[in-house]
């Protein structure tokens, strides 16, 4: 039995995001949308929400909450700030919100989620279990800025430079790019682990 391109490749792309995929992605591996409510009725896709569907037969993924805000918010946001500290496995916190980093232009709107505006380059993105997320010194940077507790950022620095996840050199780079309060508090955090 042969598997149809447009398949194969939705299913590719919803693979590598823990089986969720958008109204978009799906468009752009060849499904109209006639031909998604159609699997959505023969029980193939579910949809979760507005533009956002998962493969019914793929197995629960522990974020899925994340892939289905991300996809919901469109492709260019990206997790950040306490959702991506959760990513890297370095919170025991829920956060309240899911917290998305979109640009100026997008929509900031959606029940469970906290938008922020910013320009990401390409080298404060990288990939998480199958999600976008700030790069960790940029996560930790832009805790800072949101007025997180230092003891939280001490705590997240310490257990990131443990577990191998950043280095000192990344963390003084992101010191000296931001400048200011964020420096001073990444700075204090690796003075006070050497210190220890």
């Amino acid at each position: 039995m042969s598997i149809n391109p447009a398949s194969a490749q939705l299913y590719d792309i919803a693979e590598r995001q823990g089986g969720y995929f958008s109204a978009r992605q799906a468009r752009q591996a060849g499904y109209s949308r006639a031909l998604l409510s159609h699997h959505v009725k023969r029980g193939r896709f579910q949809r979760l929400c507005r533009g956002v569907y998962r493969l019914a037969q793929f197995p629960e993924t522990p974020h899925a909450d994340l892939f289905i805000a991300w996809l919901a918010a469109g492709e260019r946001a990206v997790i950040s700030h306490e959702s991506a500290l959760l990513l890297y496995g370095l919170t025991d916190l829920l956060p309240a919100e899911i917290h998305l980093t979109v640009p100026r232009t997008a929509s900031r709107r959606m029940a469970g989620a906290r938008f922020h505006t910013a320009r990401l380059g390409a080298e404060e993105i990288t990939q998480r279990q199958g999600l976008p997320v700030t790069t960790l010194p940029r996560t930790i940077g832009d805790l800072i800025r949101s007025g997180v507790a230092d003891e939280w950022i001490r705590q997240a620095i310490r257990q990131a430079l443990e577990r191998g996840l950043v280095t000192e050199a990344a963390l003084e780079q992101e010191a000296r790019r931001r400048g200011g309060r964020i420096a001073a508090t990444i700075r204090a955090a690796l003075e006070n682990r050497n210190a220890l």
